[in-house]
């Protein structure tokens, strides 16, 4: 490890104490399932969001130290850069560049906000997402897989560009290696490829996944997990699934957009959408091919097969009826990341 490199990311806790008021309820900006977010003002006078880990973070300190090496040196203007770390006996922090608008989800979900997204915000977003998301599979020093890529982490800058956020979960892997596994799944509902969820697989495809849920919720202005329908539907992708067969992709659009948007791009965003979720993994496309999709209008895209479904009761059903049972019982209304252990 270069040390020049470490000492100068390393921070005092004194430090970052004063900064955040010693982590005062007025500084919290955000909360999740590692840990607490705080706003900060360090010394320098930079504005920065301090990520104090959970405590009941099984990381050691090496493997922590490490890594937030490793993120350091991921620069993308699409990606949120880790500024430095701290840690003692006691606490595990990382600080990263302060991102003023919040998150996609702050807009998107919220019915007072979701009016400052007209269409060409969210096109821009979306391109945004692609390429940081690009740079993480392909362009970076090492293949990085997010792992909990979801619109909570995604933020907005002053000009509402997308910067991808918080690699807590995220894993490096060597430049030839394509797929990983684990009996730890750890990531959020509603977003997490079924090959991922059940099996504890995971590659630059399930990120894909990921990302083809996050376009559908843009396009359609509501969570996947929560999509209510009166006709008894109770999943964004079966509804955008049955909408695209049906010859009626631009019934799935936000009503709340009106006529400001571009027909080909929202039916080109839900094409590119539901290649992404197919459950066939070695079907969905790679960021870069996705990238020429959205940039090239008069490419010819593919046909996306059916996707799977989750319902709210937590269980994964594909359209064929297979259930899988282990993980039936736990609680995914939730939004924060989960952790669960499955059997190997």
């Amino acid at each position: 490890m270069d040390i020049v490199t470490l000492r100068s990311l390393q921070h005092d806790l004194g430090a970052i104490e004063v900064a955040t008021d010693y982590f005062s309820q007025e500084n919290m900006i955000g909360k999740g399932g590692f840990g607490l977010v705080y706003k900060g003002v360090l010394q320098s006078g930079q504005e920065v969001a301090v990520k104090r880990l959970s405590k009941t973070s099984g990381q050691g300190v090496g493997e922590f130290v490490n890594e937030a090496v490793l993120v350091a040196k991921l620069q993308h203007r699409n990606l949120v850069r880790l500024l430095g770390f701290c840690h003692d006996a006691k606490e595990k922090i990382l600080i990263y560049e302060y991102v003023p608008n919040k998150s996609l989800d702050y807009f998107l979900f919220d019915p007072v906000n979701h009016g400052q997204l007209d269409w060409v915000t969210r096109w821009k977003i979306i391109g945004g997402i692609t390429r940081g998301l690009l740079y993480l599979h392909e362009d970076s020093r090492l293949r990085i897989i997010h792992r909990d890529l979801k619109a909570s982490n995604i933020l907005l800058d002053q000009d509402m560009n997308a910067k991808i956020a918080d690699f807590g979960l995220a894993r490096s892997f060597g430049v030839d290696q394509t797929l990983g596994n684990t009996n730890k799944i750890a990531g959020t509902f509603g977003y997490m490829a079924p090959e991922y969820a059940m099996y504890g697989h995971f590659s630059v495809k399930s990120d894909v996944f990921s990302f083809g849920v996050i376009l559908l919720e843009i396009v359609r202005g509501q969570r996947s997990s929560h999509f209510q329908r009166q006709d008894g539907v109770d999943d964004l992708l079966p509804f955008a699934w049955r909408q695209w067969m049906g010859g009626r992709p631009l019934e799935l659009l936000d009503p709340r957009l009106g006529e400001s948007y571009s027909n080909d791009e929202v039916i080109r965003c839900i094409n590119i959408g539901l290649l992404c979720v197919q459950e066939d993994a070695d079907a969905r496309p790679s960021m870069a091919f996705i990238l020429n999709m959205l940039n090239n209008n008069s490419m010819t895209l593919p046909e996306p097969k059916k996707p799977p479904y989750f319902l709210s009761s937590g269980l994964l059903l594909h359209f064929s009826g297979d259930v899988d049972n282990s993980i039936s019982a736990i609680d995914f209304e939730d939004e924060s990341s989960l952790s669960i252990m499955l059997p190997r």
